[in-house]
């Protein structure tokens, strides 16, 4: 069986017309494109960022660190839209060289300190603030063993079986079986694991949850490239079980629409400066 007869040449060379959807703003070189300033808000810490997954599991943090009643962790949120090319600003490329969201910059330090990549900035906000993920010993191993885990596997479920499932410019057959094998193979790896504990980590609400259920719970919903049928994601009932009980969750129904721009109006949420922003929404 065979999709294509391509047959790669001795050097690649970069075609942008067949870059597919996101053709307009992907490139195989880094750094800016353009001079751009981005903004900053009144609090110590500004977040660049869009409500993919990615950007969801900073928001969901702040917005828990805030309910546990940390006002130090208020946050300004500023919407970087990728699909424009927000991520090639020059002030952009300054938080984060490889132009990806979030990335969170922190002045409490005294100076502006940036954080980039979403785990990055989760083991940073859990460690500055002495909450959701353990000091030390085995919890604290079990919780970054979870953490990393989705870091390595999300980009099969993203990169792998979103882009060869939704966003290619053509189906095949190959791709889309070998991520889907492998979407399936780690929702079976999380049920397994939920079938043992109330949470991801063990027993107690962690930075591996909120790391994870933009990614996992999302697509355990359905909602996530529309793909619920096709991967038959209601057979994984402990994943299910998990899922619901963290969009319960106060924070997560915050985080979720923060820097979002699509849907419905009551779950858009593009700039986020005060809670009072949340008013008529959710």
């Amino acid at each position: 069986m065979s999709d294509s007869t391509y047959t790669p040449p001795t050097v690649w060379t970069w075609d942008q017309a067949s870059g597919g959807k996101f053709a307009n703003i992907n490139r195989p070189i880094s750094g800016s494109t353009h001079e751009k300033a981005l903004p900053r808000g009144e609090h110590d810490f500004q977040l660049y960022s869009l409500a993919t997954p990615n950007g969801v599991k900073v928001t969901i943090m702040l917005e828990e660190l805030l309910s546990l009643g940390i006002n130090e962790a208020e946050y300004d949120a500023w919407l970087i839209d990728i699909s424009e090319g927000d991520q090639f600003s020059s002030g952009f490329v300054e938080a984060n060289p490889n132009s990806k969201i979030p990335a969170l910059f922190d002045y409490s330090t005294g100076h502006k300190q940036r954080v980039f990549e979403s785990g990055s900035i989760l083991v940073y906000l859990a460690e500055k603030f002495g909450v959701l993920l353990p000091s030390s010993g085995d919890k604290r191993t079990e919780t970054l063993n979870w953490l990393f885990w989705q870091m390595g596997s999300a980009p099969f479920l993203g990169g792998g079986f979103g882009h060869f499932y939704h966003y290619a410019p053509e189906r095949f057959e190959y791709p889309i079986n070998r991520y889907t094998m492998e979407v399936k193979r780690q929702l079976d790896v999380l049920d397994k694991q939920l079938s043992q504990h109330e949470f991801i980590a063990g027993d107690t609400f962690s930075i591996a949850d909120i790391a994870i259920w933009p990614w996992y719970g999302v697509l355990a919903q359905g909602k996530l490239y529309e793909a619920g049928e096709f991967l038959q994601v209601q057979d994984y009932t402990h994943l299910q079980r998990w899922t619901k009980q963290l969009a319960a969750r106060p924070s997560v129904q915050r985080g979720r629409i923060v820097n979002r721009s699509w849907g419905e109006e009551s779950e858009q949420l593009p700039e986020r400066h005060s809670a009072e922003d949340f008013e008529g929404k959710i």
